[in-house]
């Protein structure tokens, strides 16, 4: 097991741990967002997969602020890898400010779409019938950053396969326990 605090050369088990706690939450939203999307407003099931993603929505909310509290207070990001080259850290760096952003940015959108629709009797108490999102002006940006925040996870992934399939530096293993 990794000490609570990161090293020089990997990440400490607090920040591993909201990582991939993190990008669990996230998957679990953006399936549960794309599905909800495409089902009717009648639906029994929708209000209900929508109470699971605002739930969980709020989790990775409070799960990132820890993180950015974590970072800021307690610990540090270990050392860039040897031998990468300095444009490949700064583009790594700007994804990462740019998960934060969308994440973020996701969740205050959302929280705006559920009061502006004033959803949360429907969600949470099961008394009438949804409202049409779209309806509401926090609806458009939070699709478009859902998809950017796709689009960044996605080039983070796959930054991270680039460098352990074709790489072969064992950059991965900064973030595993």
């Amino acid at each position: 097991m990794s000490p609570a605090k990161s090293a020089a050369t990997r990440y400490g088990s607090v920040a591993i741990a909201i990582h991939w706690l993190t990008a669990a939450l996230i998957a679990v939203l953006i399936v549960l967002g794309l599905i909800s999307t495409n089902l009717d407003a009648d639906s029994g099931v929708k209000p209900l997969l929508l109470a699971v993603h605002v739930v969980l929505g709020l989790s990775v909310l409070a799960v990132t602020l820890g993180r950015v509290a974590w970072w800021w207070l307690a610990d540090r990001r270990p050392d860039p890898v040897a031998g990468i080259p300095r444009w490949q850290e700064v583009v790594a760096r700007w994804v990462h400010i740019l998960l934060y952003v969308a994440i973020l940015a996701l969740a205050g959108s959302g929280i705006a779409l559920v009061i502006t629709s004033e959803a949360v009797p429907v969600l949470f108490g099961g008394e009438g019938t949804l409202p049409d999102f779209w309806d509401f002006a926090p609806r458009l940006p939070h699709r478009v950053l859902a998809f950017t925040l796709i689009g960044l996870m996605l080039f983070h992934i796959g930054a991270a396969i680039y460098h352990q399939a074709v790489m072969k530096d064992r950059l991965i293993n900064r973030m595993l326990l």
